[in-house]
């Protein structure tokens, strides 16, 4: 983020709560893609977010097209700026996850993303091709070889022949779906994507964090619950795991993060499906 960013966002937030009617909760914030504000709006809390890359502006997009189902309801928006919902009921699928129930955790994001895969009559907004969002995996294909090789032949097979092209969210995970009260649960933060719907189950499973993602057996089972959930082919899914932890581990690289987590679960994945 530049220096006129840096100031720019501020702005704009506080242009938005004048516009909106908006009293802040505490500081504003910045994570690197926009610029986010809690809210009270007629007494009731939301989350103000100004976006800084396209990315974040698609994803916002997405949002006001989703209108709530399955989505947080976006409340107010412009061309970089939108007001959702907050969602502050106290459940969390991570805790869920850790503590006995990953199979629930599971089951509660396929029926996120069911309502948010589900057929519109509305024209959508711009969308990325799932083929293009794996550019970062095939560079690491080439350069590095090893796990990211097997990834990316694995992937390029998928993205060749796609099957029940939807709407994606496109990071889709424990800590992106919320509890909101009497709206049940709602998902936040989507990247905007257009291609197979298998592949937005993917991420389940390199989360909700290293040790329950690389714990013995629970790849295969959840690759399990999440098929029947979700009405997908097992070895399919297994297919998309690899390919988006791979991608994963690529993205981490790009920047000089830890990619430990993404490549094991891979590498756990491309195992399953050498010997299914």
């Amino acid at each position: 983020m530049n220096e006129a960013e840096d100031a720019e966002g501020p702005a704009r937030l506080q242009a938005c709560l004048t516009r909106w009617h908006l009293t802040a909760r505490g500081a504003p914030w910045c994570t690197g893609s926009g610029w986010l504000q809690a809210v009270w709006r007629n007494g009731e809390p939301a989350m103000l977010k100004v976006a800084l890359v396209p990315e974040e502006r698609r994803g916002g997009q997405l949002m006001v097209w989703w209108r709530g189902r399955g989505a947080a309801r976006v409340l107010a928006h412009d061309a970089d700026a939108i007001l959702l919902e907050h969602a502050t009921g106290r459940r969390s699928l991570p805790c869920m996850a850790r503590n006995g129930q990953d199979d629930a955790a599971s089951r509660i994001i396929c029926d996120v993303a069911a309502r948010l895969h589900a057929p519109q009559s509305r024209p959508r907004p711009d969308l990325v091709p799932l083929s293009a969002w794996f550019a970062s995996l095939a560079q690491a294909a080439g350069t590095r070889g090893g796990v990211f090789r097997e990834a990316g032949a694995v992937a390029a097979d998928l993205l060749g022949a796609q099957q029940d092209t939807v709407v994606l969210h496109g990071d889709l995970h424990h800590g992106n779906v919320l509890d909101a009260g009497t709206r049940g649960w709602l998902a936040i933060d989507p990247k905007g994507l257009i291609g197979e719907r298998g592949f937005d189950f993917a991420n389940i499973l390199c989360n909700p964090d290293h040790d329950l993602a690389t714990s013995p057996g629970r790849l295969n089972r959840q690759v399990a619950v999440i098929a029947e959930a979700a009405g997908l082919d097992r070895r399919r899914l297994h297919a998309w795991v690899a390919a988006w932890a791979g991608l994963s581990a690529a993205w981490h690289l790009e920047d000089d993060t830890g990619p430990d987590t993404a490549l094991a679960v891979a590498g756990l994945a491309l195992a399953a499906l050498r010997t299914g």
